[in-house]
């Protein structure tokens, strides 16, 4: 038992690195433990999107720490001025999208430099990153 707990919060610490800006293979871990069998996978689905999410929120904090240190768009790297001007024309249903590679580290950003309202914004980063763990153990169960 204590294993288990060890183990799911590996997956849990995985999936935070992954969703804040240093790279990380949470979706990786997922499915080998999906595959192994030893562990239920709604658990581990739910333990991977909380994990998830809160790294999403870390990146939120920066860009909400950037906006009073920086308020000039123009200062932000062409891939954040990008996820900007979507979060921008799309508000805080962008969101969704915060679990696609690459571009979504840069929307929860963006939501936190625009300072678009946190509990939606959880709601909404959270619901698309369970979305996304969830079709990763459908595939590997």
């Amino acid at each position: 038992m204590q294993d288990t707990w060890f183990e799911v919060g590996a997956l849990f610490i995985s999936a935070f690195i992954s969703s804040t800006i240093a790279p990380g293979g949470s979706e990786a871990v997922l499915a080998y433990m999906v595959d192994a069998g030893q562990y239920q996978i709604g658990l581990l689905v739910i333990v991977a999107t909380i994990g998830n999410t809160l790294g999403a929120m870390t990146t939120w904090g920066l860009g909400v720490f950037a906006a009073k240190k920086f308020p000039v768009a123009s200062l932000l790297s062409e891939k954040k001025q990008k996820a900007l001007n979507i979060v921008k024309s799309r508000g805080i249903w962008s969101l969704l999208f915060s679990w696609l590679p690459i571009i979504g580290d840069g929307l929860c950003f963006a939501g936190g430099w625009l300072n678009l309202p946190i509990v939606p914004a959880i709601i909404m980063i959270f619901l698309g990153k369970l979305g996304r763990y969830a079709a990763i153990a459908w595939v590997f169960a």
